[in-house]
């Protein structure tokens, strides 16, 4: 079977579905691929690279002609009258915003996989375009963000005086905002996010950034739904939501919003709220080609508020970085057709019994299969069981009898240890006492000053305590030859311990010098 590759027709998009390397591996399941002229030429991928790496290339008939078709954008409808009949086609479509795109593809009797329907679950995540663009898109959000801030996003100290780090709120903790945190914080910025759903906040702790929370969580943190994605909030969920972002955004120099709905972006930043900015601030709606979670956004566009904030509506953030998103993308569809290639024949198999490939299709032989049965996925962990009430008095009453339990041990404890003294000092040799005494109050030495000392000074406490087992070893070696067995066994022992505190010492004292020596020029 033959895979084609056309070229992008929206205005502007500079991505391609395939690159030399993904047509390398498409050839290593037994396909042939034809790319159309100049497909990657916008993403830095000329059509002799194509060439080198076994592909065809071929005018736009030649293309759409083919028994596989994928592209980055849904296909027009002047593209989808192109495709021949049992022809499978695999882009993005947003099926459930594009109904006319499905019924097209079933009335060609073509079968259409949506790269965007993948389900949430997690063999997947390999096909999820979605979170390819989303990833790049956050990250991109952060550079253009910069680029408008005209501030350093990290702290600096300096002769001249000091500048704080920018402060950057991120509503929305999925893949683009995770992305743009982890950008952010990269650069030095202090980090703050916000999502609706209670799992990610380990997540974003985890990446360095702080989880805002709203004053009632337990209302706020429930915007989920069971297959993965974030659910719409009640009014008075949005009530919450809505005076947390009115403070957070006050207090923030860069402002990224992420926050999609099945593709549509629900509101998060109010006029007013952009206008309680400070000047210089900045804010990114990656939800722009939703319609935008800030009120003022123009998808597509920069605007610059009366007040000097600076939204921007961009919806082409990942053709900005079109030669790795391409080769992302097409990473995705060759996920996609090795699942497709059971036999890497070159031969397509669709198997609709599996969720992940019935999820995608979304027309097959004449027949809408849109939308596709519910996959259940739930990106919480299942709740626990909940414990049994126990009354409180008996559980102070437990913990009493616990408390007075430990206490008898302990007093059993000390009046055993004061007895063993007792006979020692009373029956053992004169010199027992004198050196017993230095042997406890080198233990409470001991344990004090090491306990006190800081982190920066354990490397010269190190070299200290290698002293003190050198003095340990002589010891031990002077004694060795007692006639006394068990003065000669602890001596024995006494230097073994010694000499591996010593070499070990010594050995991670040169490492660590080693670590501040300039290499020789």
């Amino acid at each position: 079977m033959r895979i084609g590759v056309p070229k992008e027709s929206r205005p502007g998009e500079r991505l391609v579905a395939a690159t030399p390397a993904t047509v390398t591996q498409l050839g290593k399941l037994g396909y042939d691929v034809v790319v159309q002229e100049s497909a990657g030429e916008a993403a830095g991928y000329p059509d002799a690279a194509y060439a080198e790496a076994g592909a065809q290339i071929g005018d736009a008939e030649a293309v759409w002609s083919s028994d596989v078709v994928t592209l980055v954008d849904a296909p027009t409808a002047t593209q989808v009258a192109s495709l021949r009949a049992g022809a499978t086609v695999i882009a993005t479509m947003a099926p459930a915003g594009h109904p006319e795109l499905v019924e097209a593809l079933a009335e060609q009797r073509v079968t259409g996989l949506a790269l965007d329907a993948v389900p949430r679950i997690s063999r997947a995540q390999a096909l999820d375009v979605l979170s390819t663009m989303s990833n790049v898109a956050g990250y991109r959000a952060v550079i253009e963000a910069a680029e408008e801030f005209g501030g350093m996003f990290t702290g600096q100290v300096t002769a001249a005086g000091k500048t704080p780090p920018a402060t950057v709120f991120v509503i929305g903790a999925g893949v683009a905002g995770l992305a743009a945190i982890g950008a952010a914080g990269s650069l030095g910025a202090q980090v703050r996010a916000f999502d609706v759903r209670p799992e990610v906040g380990e997540q974003i702790e985890s990446m360095g950034a702080s989880f805002v929370q709203a004053e009632t969580d337990s209302a706020v943190q429930q915007g989920r739904s069971a297959d993965g994605y974030a659910s719409e909030l009640t009014a008075e969920q949005e009530r919450l939501t809505a005076q947390m972002y009115a403070e957070e955004t006050a207090k923030a120099d860069i402002v990224i919003t992420t926050a999609l709905v099945r593709g549509k972006a629900p509101r998060t930043i109010t006029a007013e709220m952009v206008a309680a900015m400070r000047p210089g601030s900045v804010i990114v709606d990656l939800a722009a080609s939703g319609g935008g979670n800030c009120e003022l956004t123009v998808p597509g566009e920069k605007v610059v508020t009366p007040n000097g904030v600076t939204i921007l509506g961009y919806t082409d953030l990942t053709s900005r970085m079109a030669r790795h998103t391409s080769q992302l993308f097409g990473t995705n569809v060759v996920n996609l057709m090795k699942l497709l290639t059971p036999g890497k024949d070159g031969q397509l198999v669709l198997d609709l019994d599996d969720v992940v490939q019935r999820g995608m299709t979304v027309a097959h032989d004449g027949s809408v299969l849109w939308p596709p049965p519910p996959v259940q996925v739930s990106a919480a962990a299942p709740a626990a069981p909940a414990a049994p009430v126990e009354d409180p008095a008996a559980v102070r009453a437990r913990e009493r009898a616990e408390a007075e339990r430990k206490g008898r041990r302990q007093m059993v404890g000390l009046a055993l240890g004061a007895v063993l003294l007792g006979l020692a000092m009373t029956f053992g040799p004169s010199a027992f006492l004198s050196h017993f005494t230095v042997f406890v109050l080198a233990c409470f030495v001991g344990y004090y000053v090491i306990s006190k000392v800081t982190h920066s000074l354990h490397t010269p406490l190190m070299a200290q305590t290698n002293a003190i087992s050198g003095i340990i070893l002589v010891g031990a070696l002077l004694q060795i030859g007692s006639s006394n067995l068990w003065v000669t066994v602890l001596s024995v022992i006494a230097a073994a311990v010694a000499s591996v505190n010593i070499f070990g010492g010594f050995l991670v004292a040169y490492r660590m010098l080693g670590m501040f020596r300039k290499e020789d020029a």
